[in-house]
């Protein structure tokens, strides 16, 4: 579908309509009342595609920490220039927005919440039909080829507002359509290596994209038939760095997963990817124990139950399957009794609990695979309003952004948060210069 190529009044153009995009453009149009045009242009034609299948298709919206300070911890890039923005936009508004929009949330035991009807087409009506209430134009399969600045002083004949001379932009859509606009919103999602993108286009630098909330490729026989076996707690350590990370842990048919992993991943991101992801990672099944205390708790076992197969009893809580695989690793029989067992074998078998080491060979390409960190440069936005520091009218939300949070609802949180700021800042700044002109 084309853009509309001609704008006669004042007219925000927003670019990618995921999260980010969808809560500027409303915001933008809500502020705006009917006093101007905002487009929601979307280069593929599935629009909050990333919010439908995020959480499982249940839809992490956002997460009950409500203290901006506390909240700024989860974000590996951003966090410091996320704190004031919090202040003015946080978790307690975004749960206030939907509760308006009659979308109840829910908090699970871990902080997520999401939509009590745990879909997440609740998340993406609750959008679609707010945007459309406001009168945002939506256009999907509306890709962006080049953005250039507007003259301040427009060829004579053209179709261009005059409220904000030197402040728009002309658009050309990937069709070859040309489209103007007094504002520009760019939501358009992590940036690619291929080409230049759109922000460079208008004077802005580049963090180097590389992929965050990733899992882990192993192939190792303490993990091979286990796929969906979890553990509740666990600690992950990138061997060699300070990377290390605590929470539940999910085998895969690839390797491990769960939030332990995605947010070592998520944390050592640049680490990871100049390691070419090959590494070794170290899991503590038992974070309640070290290395001394878990020889102890083996003995103990030892003591109490000499009889009994190894195997079969278990001191740690750990899924007895796993625990299987670790005795073996242990190079210790599946029928052995405790008795039987030496102290140095002991030893073996306390270091695969608290220790125990996966040579990882590769990230994931799963569907959890979805955050990027890099991005527009943060020192080039000004975040009370997300607004360009190097290209006036220009404004920033989202992903697009040098900003990615952990796992657990913190990169949606993000995306409500500058979006609403772009929007309702673009469309304050386009009232006012349409008032004064």
């Amino acid at each position: 579908m084309r853009l509309s190529a001609r704008m006669s009044s004042p007219h925000i153009l927003v670019a990618g309509a995921g999260a980010a995009g969808y809560f500027a453009a409303i915001a933008a149009a809500e502020r705006l009342a009917g006093k101007g045009t905002v487009t929601l242009c979307e280069a593929t034609a599935h629009p909050l595609a990333k919010v439908r299948i995020s959480g499982g298709g249940r839809c992490n919206v956002t997460h009950a920490c409500f203290e901006p300070r506390e909240l700024i911890k989860r974000y590996p890039r951003g966090g410091r220039e996320l704190l004031g923005a919090f202040h003015t936009f946080g978790p307690r508004d975004t749960i206030e927005w939907f509760e308006h929009r009659s979308v109840a949330l829910k908090t699970e035991a871990d902080g997520r919440m999401f939509p009590v009807t745990d879909d997440s087409a609740t998340i993406v009506n609750a959008l679609t039909q707010t945007a459309s209430t406001a009168g945002v134009v939506l256009r999907v399969q509306a890709g962006i080829r080049s953005i250039e600045r507007r003259p301040a002083v427009p060829n004579s004949g053209a179709a261009f507002s005059r409220a904000t001379p030197g402040k728009g932009f002309i658009v050309e859509g990937a069709q070859g359509e040309i489209v103007q606009a007094d504002r520009l919103i760019l939501a358009t999602g992590g940036l690619k290596h291929a080409g230049q993108s759109l922000p460079e286009m208008l004077g802005h630098t580049i963090e180097p994209p590389v992929p965050s909330l990733f899992t882990f490729h192993i192939d190792d026989p303490r993990l091979a038939g286990l796929a969906g076996l979890s553990v509740v707690d666990v600690v992950t350590q990138v061997r060699g760095t300070s990377l290390k990370e605590q929470g539940p842990l999910l085998v895969t048919h690839w390797g491990l997963s769960g939030p332990a992993i995605l947010k070592l991943s998520a944390w050592g991101a640049r680490e990871l990817a100049a390691c070419h992801y090959r590494f070794t990672l170290r899991v503590n099944f038992s974070p309640g124990h070290t290395r001394e205390s878990a020889r102890a708790a083996a003995i103990a076992q030892r003591s109490q139950s000499p009889r009994r197969q190894v195997s079969g009893a278990c001191p740690f809580p750990l899924p007895s399957r796993l625990w299987a695989r670790l005795v073996a690793a242990a190079s210790i029989g599946e029928t052995t009794a405790w008795t039987q067992v030496s102290n140095e074998a002991i030893a073996r078998l306390a270091e695969q609990v608290v220790a125990a080491e996966f040579d990882v060979t590769r990230k994931s390409t799963n569907k959890e695979e979805f955050v990027t960190c890099g991005g527009v440069r943060l020192s080039e936005v000004d975040f009370r309003t997300m607004e360009s520091r190097v290209c006036p009218g220009l404004y920033f939300a989202g992903e697009v952004l040098d900003i990615d949070g952990i796992t657990g609802g913190f990169n949606f949180q993000a995306s409500w948060t500058t979006g609403w700021i772009a929007g309702r800042s673009a469309a304050g700044g386009l009232l006012e210069d349409h008032a004064s002109s």
